[in-house]
């Protein structure tokens, strides 16, 4: 099992600056992966002071050379997919290919969809999200793109800057385990961090699924929210969680960097 830590970009003590500090921490007291929640306004909290988190990434990836790094997660459909794609090979290359991008509806808290103008309806965001992974797909290929969908039409883009990371860019879908069209998505992507897989046999029935639609669940990160206890978190570490995931609200610098120092509870 490899351990990862949660973070929003947002309050006095998580500016870009302190955040790449705070990665490099992460990195030295054993963490595997740092990973940013990705909002434009901080949980709707405006009193907040918000960064972005792919500047932010950026940053980080300067001061770092192990860590993974990524998004938990971007809400695709507020974003263009071909901006995005150009993004994201970019963070793979300047962190050496430790990116992970992973992707969700978004939470329609955040001003960056109603008071903007952004599609709240939840069945078209949906369709966004499925359209705009597809066209992430094609368009890290490196070849051509010509796509139609009900949303995004595509004619002959070519981008030929690739990412590092073969196949691809490892693409890790939230949500809720209980809706139908999040258990397709996770089928079709790489790894999981969904909102109600907390169990042993939640995380059993995540990787009889992804086996029963591919084949095979070799290769598949299945991630799950820090235990209480270490009987718990081997538990589900013998059910095929791969990664342990721990949130760290927004609190104040000595805080944060306590929880951070302090490292992941390990199996």
């Amino acid at each position: 099992m490899r351990y990862a830590v949660t973070i929003g970009a947002a309050g006095e003590a998580r500016d870009p600056r302190t955040m790449a500090d705070l990665a490099a921490l992460a990195e030295a007291s054993g963490w595997n992966a740092m990973l940013l929640e990705d909002y434009v306004v901080y949980r709707g909290m405006d009193e907040v002071p918000t960064y972005d988190p792919w500047v932010v990434l950026a940053a980080m990836a300067m001061v770092t050379t192990t860590i993974r790094l990524g998004t938990n997660v971007t809400p695709l459909p507020r974003r263009r997919p071909w901006k995005l794609a150009c993004e994201a090979v970019a963070l793979d290359h300047l962190s050496g290919g430790r990116l992970i991008l992973g992707v969700g509806l978004g939470d329609l808290g955040d001003p960056g969809f109603a008071s903007v103008g952004e599609c709240t309806d939840r069945k078209v965001q949906a369709e966004l999200l499925d359209e705009g992974l597809e066209l992430l797909d094609h368009l890290w290929s490196g070849q051509p793109v010509t796509y139609t969908g009900r949303h995004y039409r595509v004619d002959g883009l070519r981008l030929s800057a690739i990412p590092v990371q073969d196949p691809r860019i490892p693409i890790w879908v939230g949500g809720s385990w209980r809706v139908g069209g999040v258990r397709r998505r996770v089928a079709r992507w790489d790894g999981c961090q969904l909102l109600n897989v907390t169990s042993p046999d939640d995380v059993r029935d995540v990787l009889a699924m992804v086996e029963r639609v591919r084949g095979s669940a070799a290769g598949f990160d299945v991630g799950v929210p820090r235990q209480q206890g270490i009987g718990r978190l081997c538990a589900l570490a013998e059910a095929g969680a791969t990664w342990s995931n721990e949130w760290i609200p927004p609190s104040d610098l000595a805080a944060t960097r306590a929880a951070l120092r302090r490292g992941p509870l390990r199996v």
